[in-house]
């Protein structure tokens, strides 16, 4: 059987830099950083005072404060996202067939801030077991997609990929290969996550995973600067249509890029340190490679996992140069989370979104925040540093990799009739 082709027709995004695809980009080429003092709680006692919170974020500008109060802020944002990628893509009930359109959505955690929530209440109680109605449909990471595909009626597969912050890039592969082999014409794919909570927050300063540079929140994602202490969390959405080519194209729609390959691999090491060596990495990138039928020569950009952290940028960086050899000082390296934070289980998404806009626009924003060289990094690795760079983007790859060893790698490609 001959695999369809799987092209990219909307974008969406929610993010801490921007609440829609245009804001974003903006903010990306201008090396934005959208991390600040923590408004959602008390930080007095905490470690990390700072993330990068969604500012400005409504819900009530996509559905009514009734149904709004159904829906962790996870399923919050998962909506406006994909409300804005639907709407981008043009897809109308005229020009699909709903029961071959789904939604594969991903979540590293789901409903924190619900459970959260309902977990004190009942610590502040008798013992009686008072629980909201709705907490269970809140919580869980798979209601996400569901609401999506409620909302339009999309009546294919649904369901959620949870890999940690692997995720979203785990369904876009998902989606991937659901279309290309037929089961359907249009996916509705991405990620959300909502994880700044005291719970979050307290649970991952307890792992020593995120920077304490509470003094200037804005340096404190600061990838490949040896100066670096720990990631900076996110929150947000990311939602790309992913539809079949000809479909696509027998309906007129604006196409973004094709969408080349998609690759998995585990570190099988570390419950959450990476490999020094990448070796998880190497193998993730090179079944990327495999699938797309390309050469590491071909690869023009990288949007690295990135996030700040001692042991992983080091591994990453390695990884790259163990699979790209000489051609990777030709590649323009970044990594976005200098600005948006680590999002977690919508990390991949967004990442996607930026790879995609870098080949649309032939630019690639930089990596932002780095003042100090580390010399266990190559200095001959272009990190795209501190401002974005013009460059002919044909090929794009995202990497996106998750505790427990999970890494997910999407290449995007211009279009070629």
């Amino acid at each position: 059987m001959a695999l369809r082709r799987v092209v990219v027709t909307g974008l969406g995004a929610l993010t801490p830099i921007g609440n829609n695809i245009q804001d974003y980009w903006n903010a990306l080429v201008n090396g934005v950083s959208g991390a600040a003092p923590i408004t959602y709680y008390d930080t007095e006692k905490h470690k990390t005072k700072f993330a990068c919170e969604v500012k400005n974020f409504n819900i009530e500008d996509y559905m009514d404060r009734k149904e709004s109060r159904r829906l962790d802020k996870f399923a919050q944002y998962a909506i406006a996202a994909s409300d804005e990628a639907i709407k981008d893509a043009g897809l109308t009930n005229d020009n699909i067939d709903k029961t071959r359109v789904g939604v594969i959505w991903g979540a590293g955690i789901g409903g924190l801030e619900t459970f959260q929530e309902e977990v004190i209440y009942y610590a502040k109680g008798d013992g009686t077991p008072k629980f909201n109605p709705f907490f269970i449909p809140k919580m869980i990471a798979d209601i996400a997609p569901a609401h999506i595909s409620m909302r339009n009626g999309y009546m294919g597969p649904n369901y959620t990929t949870v890999s940690a912050c692997a995720s979203s890039a785990n369904a876009l592969i998902d989606a991937f290969n659901y279309i290309r082999l037929g089961m359907c014409d249009v996916i509705v794919s991405g990620g959300s996550e909502a994880a700044i909570t005291i719970a979050g927050m307290g649970g991952f300063n307890s792992m020593h995973a995120l920077s304490t540079r509470n003094e200037s929140p804005e340096t404190a994602s600061r990838p490949f600067d040896a100066t670096r202490d720990g990631f900076v969390l996110g929150e947000g959405a990311g939602a790309l249509v992913l539809e079949d080519y000809e479909h696509a194209k027998a309906r007129g729609a604006k196409i973004y890029c094709e969408i080349g390959g998609g690759g998995m691999s585990s570190d099988a090491y570390h419950l959450t340190a990476p490999h020094p060596e990448g070796i998880g990495v190497i193998a993730v990138m090179k079944n990327t490679l495999r699938d797309a039928g390309m050469n590491p020569e071909d690869v023009d950009h990288i949007n690295t996992h990135g996030t700040s952290t001692p042991l992983g940028d080091v591994a990453e960086l390695k990884a790259i140069s163990a699979v790209f050899g000489d051609h990777a000082k030709n590649i323009n390296i970044n990594s976005t989370k200098s600005m948006t934070g680590h999002l977690l289980g919508a990390a991949g998404a967004i990442e996607a979104i930026a790879s995609i806009l870098a080949m649309q626009h032939s630019l690639v924003p930089p990596t932002i925040n780095h003042t100090v060289v580390d010399e266990k990094i190559d200095p001959a690795l272009n990190l795209t540093l501190n401002k974005p760079q013009k460059r002919e983007v044909n090929v794009a790859m995202s990497n996106t990799f998750g505790f427990g060893g999970h890494n997910a790698c999407v290449l995007f490609k211009k279009l070629v009739d």
